[in-house]
């Protein structure tokens, strides 16, 4: 199956690469971005009228999420609220497949702001009939987001602050295997419910402190890590940030990090037949982390 999938952030990390899979597939990619006259979206402006229906669109990938904002409520009226529009634009416009590319970090509970307000735009794309995946710690060659951050820390620092006692869990995603789910949900919408979330992942969860260590061991470099109380981190991005500051690790992903899913549910993963491979081979390399 092909035809005409737009993909929003199609600019950015994730988005760039699930709108490249797609097109490697054969289908038309219309990418979606502030920047892009024949295709533009931003979360305040949304997308122009008929878009979708005068491009013949059959499925929208929404992948876009403004990271420079900070403040709660401008998260809820930018993000939430544009998430929101979009949908309702493409559904109107007769797209008949969506998918909302969500966060593992969303979770009945969680704490973080990009959580929470992920977590808002599901609840509208179960009601829309939407699908949603929730991709883990993103990773490839040249990764770009949070591992693409720790991979530049562990690069060029002497010393890695490690947040708390870096035994946080998380579950790492090849960017390939989250782009072959994705396409994979399109094409065959039906092996999930609506709104199910779908955890784009490995169910082999790796420790913060683990995965420093093998990005270290990467780049052949021994780096000692300084256990931190995750509040003294936070606190000084949080401050940062309050002053209209823009940096590659956001207070509100260590947030993230310290409050994570403690049991995601990889049911419907197994359902779509898609598999994640492992972050790494299963080596010893944590005494390369010399905390």
């Amino acid at each position: 199956m092909t035809g005409v999938v737009a993909v929003t952030g199609a600019s950015g990390y994730l988005g760039s690469r699930i709108a490249d899979g797609f097109a490697r597939d054969g289908w038309l990619v219309l990418r979606m971005s502030r920047g892009n006259p024949d295709a533009r979206f931003s979360f305040a402006d949304g997308a122009p009228a008929g878009l979708f229906r005068d491009n013949g669109v059959t499925a929208l990938v929404h992948c876009a999420w403004d990271l420079t904002v900070s403040k709660r409520a401008d998260l809820e009226a930018l993000n939430v609220q544009g998430s929101i529009r979009l949908m309702e634009q493409a559904r109107a416009e007769g797209v008949k497949t969506i998918v909302f590319i969500s966060t593992i970090s969303a979770f009945p509970g969680c704490k973080s702001d990009y959580g929470q307000t992920k977590l808002e735009v599901e609840e509208a794309a179960r009601r829309l009939g939407a699908l949603v995946v929730r991709p883990g710690l993103v990773f490839g060659d040249q990764p770009g987001g949070m591992v693409g951050a720790l991979n530049g820390a562990v690069g060029k620092l002497p010393l890695v602050p490690l947040i708390g006692n870096g035994r946080q869990v998380l579950f790492p995603a090849h960017e390939d295997d989250v782009v072959a789910l994705i396409r994979r949900l399109v094409a065959q919408p039906d092996l999930v419910k609506p709104g199910e979330p779908v955890i784009a992942a490995s169910e082999q969860g790796w420790t913060f402190r683990r995965i420093l260590a093998e990005l270290a061991a990467r780049r052949g470099r021994k780096v000692r890590a300084v256990p931190i109380p995750w509040r003294a981190i936070w606190l000084p991005f949080k401050a940062a940030e309050s002053i209209g500051l823009r940096l590659s690790f956001r207070s509100d992903s260590v947030v993230s990090i310290v409050n994570q899913d403690p049991s995601p549910d990889f049911a419907p993963t197994r359902a779509a037949g898609v598999t994640f491979r492992d972050f790494a081979p299963p080596t010893p390399t944590e005494d390369l982390l010399n905390a």
